[in-house]
């Protein structure tokens, strides 16, 4: 008889690409995740995955079982949480992946009260910049921040969005204030790697400007403290950078164009219904954050 822990800890070594790394999501040891993927291709008479000393590879069988096996574990899913919904609470397991800088400096602090609020819920959050595939990396919801892309992705505001040019007042008293878009052309910049130098567009006439980069960087909190230190503008998001703006720290440049309005957003998976759990964390996270956001200078 097949077992749904093996078969969710297929699906968990298929989606991470290891047994470790299905461990570390499943919060299970190592040796218990090996143990049920070999009960579990006992039971089917088949075994499910290529292995090597590098890496595990689906098998033609393991390719064909997995599109099940996702089917079965999603149901399972969905009947506990529209259990616990009949029962007026919230629990079971929840996954979410969102931005480094925006979960330690808002996301966190956000959750803490509704966690504590709802002690059934066993959230995992991972905080990773690289845009991850929610539905391939097995994620119940990713938090982004920018223009929805992914057409395969339903999503929902968490805030509106605002980037700014900003500099610190040490950097201007040095190299001067810019005051259009082309005078950007003979600045330092700090860029962000995952946007590159086209992240610099304005709206209208305002085009694209062309700083010198004095620092490529995939982290907004590393950002913020080299424009802080006097390297270069910075092209970013008021929830980074509202707090320095505020006190003074760091000041808005006009450069007489604006950047595109972007959103803070939680998306899921396209066809996959949204659980009780995730559409209460919305809420709350929405209230906490206000409209406009707190961060907003």
């Amino acid at each position: 008889m097949l077992k749904l822990d093996g078969i969710t800890g297929f699906v968990a070594i298929a989606e991470a690409g290891s047994i470790s790394a299905a461990a570390r999501r499943l919060a299970l040891s190592k040796s218990v995740v090996s143990e049920r993927l070999a009960e579990l291709e006992q039971s089917l008479g088949a075994p499910l995955f290529h292995r090597t000393t590098r890496k595990l590879s689906l098998t033609e069988d393991g390719s064909a079982f997995l599109e099940r096996a996702l089917r079965i574990t999603q149901e399972v899913r969905e009947a506990a949480d529209e259990m616990a919904e009949r029962r007026g609470e919230l629990r079971g397991p929840l996954r979410l992946s969102a931005p480094v800088t925006f979960g330690r400096m808002h996301l966190g602090p956000a959750l803490y009260p509704f966690l504590a609020a709802n002690p059934g819920i066993e959230l995992t959050l991972e905080l990773d910049d690289r845009r991850v595939d929610a539905a391939a990396d097995g994620f119940d919801a990713v938090v982004r921040h920018g223009v929805l892309e992914d057409s395969r992705l339903v999503a929902w505001q968490l805030a509106p969005s605002q980037r700014r040019v900003v500099a610190a007042p040490a950097y201007l008293a040095r190299h001067g204030r810019p005051t259009c878009v082309e005078d950007l052309a003979s600045h330092r910049a700090i860029y962000y790697l995952n946007r590159g130098v086209s992240d610099w567009r304005f709206l209208g006439s305002g085009g694209v400007a062309r700083p010198v980069a004095a620092l490529r960087v995939n982290n907004g909190d590393m950002m913020r403290e080299a424009i802080l230190a006097g390297l270069g503008l910075g092209l970013l998001p008021d929830f980074i950078t509202g707090a320095e703006l505020h006190a003074g720290r760091l000041v808005a440049v006009d450069v007489g164009a604006t950047a595109a309005r972007e959103s803070l957003y939680v998306a899921t998976p396209e066809g996959r219904r949204a659980s009780a759990k995730l559409r209460a964390m919305v809420d709350s996270l929405r209230a906490s954050f206000g409209d406009p956001p707190y961060w907003m200078p």
